[in-house]
């Protein structure tokens, strides 16, 4: 099974934060592939940039240690994704959200995430 996290997914985890339950840090660890979308890097940056998200290490440098750590993969953002992501329902106001549901649509993945709306997709989630 492949997991993509979402960005509050990849925040707990690189913060080793509890919300982020001990079933989806199991999943993750034995999971073979784990990836993360580049628009999380953008949340981050963006949530940092105003003072909503304290980070021990600026969000490059924050986020290349992750990519480290847990071996996380990089998701591209393809136009297949993009085009999806527009297609989609606002059942979730968020276009950032949306792109990532597209990619866990698209790539058949289990999304680690606390957001109620990503199910409202047919996206399969832990928490």
């Amino acid at each position: 099974m492949s997991i993509l996290l979402d960005t509050c997914a990849l925040i707990w985890l690189g913060n080793g934060d509890s919300a982020l339950s001990l079933d989806a840090r199991q999943m993750i660890e034995e999971s073979e592939m784990v990836y993360v979308s580049p628009i999380s890097l953008w949340e981050v940056s963006n949530k940092c940039r105003k003072g909503k998200l304290q980070l021990k290490f600026p969000p490059r440098e924050w986020f290349d240690r992750i990519l480290q750590r847990h071996q996380l993969k990089i998701l591209p953002l393809t136009n297949e994704v993009m085009f999806r992501a527009g297609e989609l329902h606002e059942y979730h106001k968020d276009p950032a959200d949306r792109m990532i549901i597209a990619s866990a649509l698209i790539g058949g993945f289990v999304v680690v995430t606390a957001d109620r709306n990503f199910p409202l997709y047919g996206v399969q989630t832990i928490k």
